[in-house]
Order: structure tokens, then sequence, then C-alpha cells
């Protein structure tokens, strides 16, 4: 199988942390897609030209990295970090967390790949607004099981959200000091050597 991603997406870094804390580097190869490119050669691999793109080698593949993680968390039939379908504190937690990524996706798009003339200031606003709402909601649950027991997805999809390319600011402001409890949970995740292997390089603003 092989993994198709760039360094720096969230999502793509989600798969890749799987792949290590399962093992499975054996069998699955990560190949850096080339995207946001005319013609690229990806596109005949994904024609969404999105990362993650899990190909299984049979022609078939996985685009989404939920879809995705959940597959690769499986393949020992063993999965370890996906909650039970009714296991609904998880499943809040990690809704939760990709709400934030989201967010800070869409912040770090317009930051990234559009020159300030012509970046959006109430999206700008409005998602660095959502991230630090959604701190302090994370300040309150970091003594949550789903948060304080062993590696699951949800610990894995916040982790990617609070230790991404702009880290360790979020939307570009300080959260740490006024929120000590999910400050301490993050430089704990982001010291797994999954996380220390998986670290997205900085931005290149437009």
């Amino acid at each position: 199988m092989k993994l198709h991603i760039t360094p720096g997406s969230p999502y793509a870094r989600m798969a890749r942390i799987v792949v290590l804390e399962k093992g499975l580097g054996g069998k699955v190869e990560v190949v850096l897609a080339k995207t946001r490119t005319p013609d690229s050669p990806y596109y005949a691999v994904n024609p969404s030209g999105r990362v993650p793109f899990l190909e299984l080698g049979d022609g078939a593949g996985f685009e989404d990295s939920p879809l995705i993680c959940r597959y690769l968390d499986a393949l020992d039939g063993k999965p370890a970090l996906h909650p039970a379908a009714d296991d609904w504190e998880m499943l809040r937690i990690e809704a939760m967390a990709r709400s934030m990524l989201d967010g800070l996706s869409v912040w770090g798009r317009e930051i990234i790949y559009r020159a300030e003339p012509m970046r959006s200031q109430p999206i700008l606003a409005h998602e660095a607004a959502r991230a630090l709402r959604l701190a302090d909601a994370f300040e309150k649950e970091t003594a949550n099981p789903a948060l304080a027991g062993p590696l699951n997805i949800a610990q894995i999809t916040l982790g990617c959200a609070l230790d991404g390319p702009n880290a360790p600011k979020l939307c570009g402001q300080e959260w740490r000091a006024s929120r000590p409890k999910l400050a301490a949970w993050t430089e704990t995740i982001v010291a797994r050597p999954s996380f220390a292997a998986t670290k997205p390089p900085p931005p290149k603003p437009h």
C-alpha cells in the first residue's frame, strides 16, 4: 500500500501517526504527493488531488483521513485507536477535536495561499474566535478518559490540531498561559515518537 501525503497536511499527519503507532511501516509506503500543481501525476492516482490518499495496490484506494485511519487501525484485526460504535463520549471528543482541526486548516489556508490584501479578515477573525472557544472547552476536558486514557483517534486529532504548522499559537493567538492543563496535555502527546517524526514544517506564507 502507498499512503500519499504532503508534509504540512494535518490530515495526512493523522494517518502517518496511525501507521507508526500500529507498526505498519513494512506494509505502508509513505509517498509525497504533488498537489496544487496543474497536470500533477498524482491526479491520476487520486482525481480529487487531496491528501491523504491510501492506494491499495489493486487500482482502488481510500480518500478521507477518518476512513484511512480506521482502515489502518483495523489491518491487524485488533483495532485499538478507534471507539466502539456506542462510545459516545469518545465520539463527542473526537468531533470537537475535528471541528478545531478543520477551523485551523481554514485559517491556515487563508494565510498560506492568499497574499495579504486578498485575505478575508472576517474568515480569519471567525476561525480565531472558534479556536480559542474550543481551547477553553478542552481545558475542562483534559481529565476526560477520552483524553487521559490510552492513545486513541480523538487524542491524535486534537494533538494534530494543537501542534499544527502554525503552532505554538492558534490562529496567531497565544493560548497556553491561560489554559495550563491543555498546554501540559499537548506537551505530553507531542513528545510521542510518532508525533515527533511527523512534525510539519513551518508554513511559508504567500
